[in-house]
């Protein structure tokens, strides 16, 4: 299974790489690996803490980051709608979208998450997707419709979502979790049609995206950001760890199922400096 992982550097060949170092490495799902390449990551636990190179300061946070900077693009006063906001890329995205002077609305499942995103995330409204009104509550937190919705769901999220999209809307698409695991035709109606005439009609923008398409002209600037906004408390973050390399199947069958609060880790080895 690939994956990255914090790790430390046991024995090196390489210049830029010392016996001690702690890296980010894409390692898989192993307890020791080897790298022939130089695309490593060192880690600093003086910045942050070490596991925050696999969550609001690694790829998730990057694909918050670049996913609403490139094709978001919120404006001031404009609404930004995020699904599962309070995991680790939909909790960065409204946050982001708070310090870019938007208004962040939040899609979470439960009492308890949805308590996080609001009280601890700051987020202006939240919205629980397991409610039996969900549609009609997402509709009168978004008074003014969606100028961006950062899709990471898709399913009947999207459903309610798609009449409340504004002319011009940006729907950066980073995840369907809820067609993951789909084995035929998903329940309820076939949404092809109505999106495609809204795309037309409202002249919305839609695109999928990998995060690493960003990185050469944005991670930089996004590693900056971000660090400062953690450093400063206008960033905040949660992480969720499972202890033993052997529960890694069960740690990802459940954070598919939404059983995960914040960034889900699974820990192979004790981090003294946690």
């Amino acid at each position: 299974m690939p994956g990255e992982s914090v790790t430390t550097v046991v024995a090196s060949r390489h210049n830029a790489y010392s016996e001690g170092d702690v890296v980010l490495a894409y390692t898989g799902w192993r307890t020791h690996a080897l790298s022939d390449r130089d695309n490593l990551r060192q880690l600093d636990p003086a910045v942050a803490p070490l596991t925050t190179g696999l969550g609001v300061l690694g790829m998730p946070g990057f694909t918050a980051y670049g996913g609403l900077r490139v094709i978001g693009k919120p404006q001031p006063g404009e609404t930004v709608v995020v699904a599962a906001a309070s995991g680790p890329v939909g909790s960065l995205v409204g946050q982001l979208a708070r310090i870019w002077e938007a208004r962040a609305v939040g899609i979470a499942g439960g009492p308890e998450k949805c308590a996080f995103v609001k009280d601890e995330l700051g987020f202006d409204a939240v919205v629980d997707h397991r409610a039996a009104d969900f549609a009609s509550q997402l509709r009168s937190a978004c008074p003014k419709g969606i100028d961006v919705y950062f899709e990471n769901v898709g399913g009947a999220v999207w459903q309610a979502v798609l009449p409340l999209l504004n002319n011009f809307a940006r729907v950066p698409v980073c995840g369907l979790i809820a067609h993951y695991n789909a084995t035929g035709p998903g329940e309820g109606p076939n949404l092809l049609p109505a999106t495609m005439l809204s795309v037309l009609s409202k002249s919305l923008t839609l695109r999928g995206f990998i995060n690493y398409e960003f990185a050469a002209e944005h991670f930089a600037t996004f590693l900056r950001e971000v660090t400062a906004g953690i450093a400063a408390g206008r960033i905040r973050y949660r992480e969720d760890f499972v202890d033993g390399l052997e529960r890694a199947p069960e740690a990802f069958i459940g954070m598919l199922e939404g059983h995960n609060f914040g960034k889900l880790i699974v820990r192979v080895g004790e981090q003294s400096n946690e």
